[in-house]
Order: structure tokens, then C-alpha cells, then sequence
């Protein structure tokens, strides 16, 4: 849908109860600019200084390929997390208003199905429109959207305590099945590629028509458990406590799921070498099959990323410098979507206006044309963010 809002001024006051966080629309934009060009840019610039000390920015703008965690790891459940965020407030001001359950769930699945049906077009082949090539595989918009829909029904149906329960149930759930279920090829306690729970149902329900094989059907439990961590969030920030209160709950929460995923991931347990580090208790950081205690890592981060934006824009009421990133947040899906479908087009327009350039920067070439294609999309996302004009699904 597609619907024009006045932008409000900017205001050091805390956002009410059902009003809209600034500091969430700024982290989403944040998070979402090392996608829609950012990361490429860094990369570019790194590589392009010839300077060795910067090698590792090329590392961390990659997915690890099995466990462990980068800086680019954070960004997928980072979103996530915000989207489970924003649960407490669009869904509870309509509950407040007096929306019925039929009408929310009506929504509910059709947001679900146009998600779906764009992450069909950026990884599934949809736009070659031949259904032989069509595949129901692991993207992002997909598991976004199944993670806020079993977020979003937890909500509506349980109270906080309930809620609580379900995300524990949810992650050690996940963990106990992909642990000890027996298989082919499975070991208990060790976690390798198709030879766990996950892996096989997906298979088993898709087929060839799986594509990427993440094992995401079972995997639902660990997107769902991060969208509930920001539910958690959302709750907090809605409650009434007072800002400072807010603040260091968000940072306690933040701490312990940082030091839970941790634990459970078994690093501490490899630092000193015994039996122990052969318990099936230990469940790795294993991004492409978005362990229990990736979420939980994950999440942590998170937290400690909300509440620091919290404090600076919505506490502080610092937020000029942010605007450019509300810019993106205010309209992520529609940015995520410009990005994975137009990037070559922008890229095209960017070498229209500094191509020139080559013969005078040299091997920062290509560090300009990747800030100008981000810089293309960027204008129209602040064209449209100060119109007031929101795309919403």
C-alpha cells in the first residue's frame, strides 16, 4: 500500500507508547545501507588504499561458510529483530483501536504471501516466468516475513509470560532437534551440512523445488525466536518506564543473550581441551542454519545496537545526523527490493556521470562508482522520505 504521512519535526522526547521510534527507522536504515551499496563501497576503498592493516574489511563484508560470526552475520537478524520490534506497536495499536482478530490475521498472511512472492523474484527465479525453474528457497524476505508471522501470532496470543516460555521452547526446541534426531550421515552433537533434522525435512517437503538448501522449515524456530527477542524489546519500550529505566534493561537484556550465545556455542569450552568439548550440549554459531545460539548472539548485539540509538536520537533527541539513514529505513523493503532488482541500473547511471573520473583517481575508480550507484538509490529514498511517502506492504 502505498500512503503519504506528514514527517514529524524532530523532538528530544521519547516516542509515546504507540507512536513511532526514530531510532528504530535509523538503525533499520543503518543496517540496511551496508546492503543497498555500502559493504561493496568499503570493500572497494579497502582494497583500493593497498593498505594490508585493511585486509580484514573484505572479511567482514562476507558470510562465514559454516560456524563462527563476521560483521556482515549481523545484518539478516539484526532486521529481524527490528521487525519484531515494530510487532508491539502496529499490532497493538490495533488491537487498541479495536481491529479484529480476523481482520489482523487477514493481514498477517497477506503481508506473508507478498513477501514470499518478492523473495521468489530475487532468489527464486520468478521473474524468468517459467515454472520449471520457479524454486521455494531460503531468501531473505521469506524468512523475514515467517519469522514475523510466528512472532505476530505469539503476540496476539499470549501474554508476556507466554511469550517468554515460547521463545525458550522455540530455542532449545531447535537445538534438541537438530542435536539428536537420528538421520543419515548424523552424529549427535555434531552439526554438519545435510546431515541434520532441518536439512531433511526441507528435502523431504521440497524437493528439487527447495533450491538453496538451509534447511529453513525447521529453521523458522530460530527466525522466529529472533523476532521475538525484539518483540521483547518493543514491549520494553513501550512500557512505562522511564527512559533511563528502558535503557539499561535493553542493555542487561543485551548482555545476557550476548553471553548465553556464547556459552552455547562452545567457544569457551574449545579454549580448554577435555572431554567436555565433546558434550552434544553445545550448540555452534552456524549463521546458514540460524542456530539457537546465533540468535541469541545475534541478538545481544542487537539490543546493545537499539539502545544506543535510543539514547542518542530518542533520548537525546540527536538525530540530524541520522536522517540520511531514516531515509533508507523508512522505506527498507521498497530500498532491499530497488537494490536486488535494479543495482546494474544504478550502477548504469553512476558510470553516466563518473566515468570521466577513471583517468584522474585511478585505482579509487571503483570506490566512487559504488558510492554513486548507492548514491543513486539514496536520492530517490530521501526524494520519497521527505515527501512523507512510505511504501508499505
Amino acid at each position: 500500500m502505498l500512503c503519504q504521512q506528514t514527517t514529524a519535526h524532530a523532538e528530544p522526547a521519547v516516542a509515546a507508547k504507540s507512536g513511532r521510534l526514530a531510532s528504530l527507522d535509523a538503525l533499520r536504515g543503518l543496517d540496511m545501507f551496508w546492503i543497498i551499496g555500502g559493504g561493496q563501497a568499503a570493500v572497494a576503498a579497502a582494497k583500493a588504499s593497498g593498505q594490508s592493516w585493511l585486509n580484514w574489511v573484505p572479511v567482514q563484508m562476507s558470510h562465514v561458510a559454516w560456524d563462527g560470526f563476521r560483521f556482515y552475520d549481523l545484518i539478516f537478524p539484526l532486521f529481524l529483530f527490528m521487525i519484531g520490534v515494530a510487532i508491539p506497536y502496529a499490532l497493538g495499536k490495533r488491537l487498541s483501536r479495536g481491529d479484529s482478530r480476523p481482520s489482523i490475521y487477514g493481514h498477517l498472511i497477506l503481508r506473508v504471501a507478498v513477501m514470499i512472492v518478492l523473495g521468489m523474484m530475487v532468489n527464486g527465479s520468478l521473474l524468468t516466468l517459467d515454472p520449471k525453474k520457479f524454486e521455494l528457497t531460503y531468501s531473505v524476505l521469506q524468512m523475514l516475513a515467517l519469522g514475523y508471522f510466528v512472532a505476530a501470532v505469539l503476540f496476539l496470543n499470549l501474554g508476556l509470560r507466554g511469550q517468554i516460555i515460547a521463545t525458550v521452547a522455540m530455542l532449545v526446541g531447535y537445538w534438541a532437534l537438530l542435536a539428536f534426531v537420528p538421520g543419515p550421515g548424523h552424529e549427535i552433537g555434531r552439526f554438519r551440512e545435510g546431515c541434520n533434522a532441518g536439512d531433511w525435512v526441507t528435502e523431504y517437503l521440497f524437493g528439487k523445488w527447495r533450491g538453496q538448501q538451509i534447511g529453513w522449515v525447521v529453521g523458522i524456530l530460530g527466525h522466529a525466536s529472533t523476532a521475538m527477542l525484539g518483540v521483547f524489546a518493543g514491549h520494553l519500550l513501550r512500557s512505562g518506564l522511564d527512559a533511563w529505566q528502558k535503557l539499561r534493561w535493553l542493555a542487561v537484556l543485551g548482555v545476557a543473550c550476548l553471553a548465553a550465545g556464547f556459552l552455547w556455542s562452545g567457544w569457551l569450552a574449545e579454549w580448554f581441551p577435555g572431554a567436555w568439548n565433546q558434550w552434544p550440549i553445545w550448540f555452534p554459531i552456524i549463521k546458514v542454519r540460524w542456530t539457537s545460539s546465533y540468535a541469541l548472539y545475534a541478538g545481544g548485539i542487537s539490543f546493545l545496537l537499539l539502545a544506543l540509538c535510543y539514547l542518542i536520537i530518542d533520548v537525546r533527541g540527536w538525530r540530524r545526523w541520522a536522517e540520511p539513514f531514516m531515509a533508507i529505513g523508512a522505506n527498507s523493503i521498497f530500498a532491499y527490493m530497488a537494490w536486488q532488482l535494479c543495482s546494474s541500473a544504478f550502477r548504469r547511471v553512476a558510470e553516466v556521470f563518473l566515468g570521466g573520473l577513471k583517468a584522474y583517481v585511478g585505482p579509487w575508480h571503483e570506490t566512487i562508482l559504488a558510492a554513486g550507484t548507492f548514491a543513486v538509490l539514496w536520492i530517490l529514498l530521501g526524494y520519497l522520505y521527505r515527501k512523507g511517502t512510505f511504501i508499505r506492504i
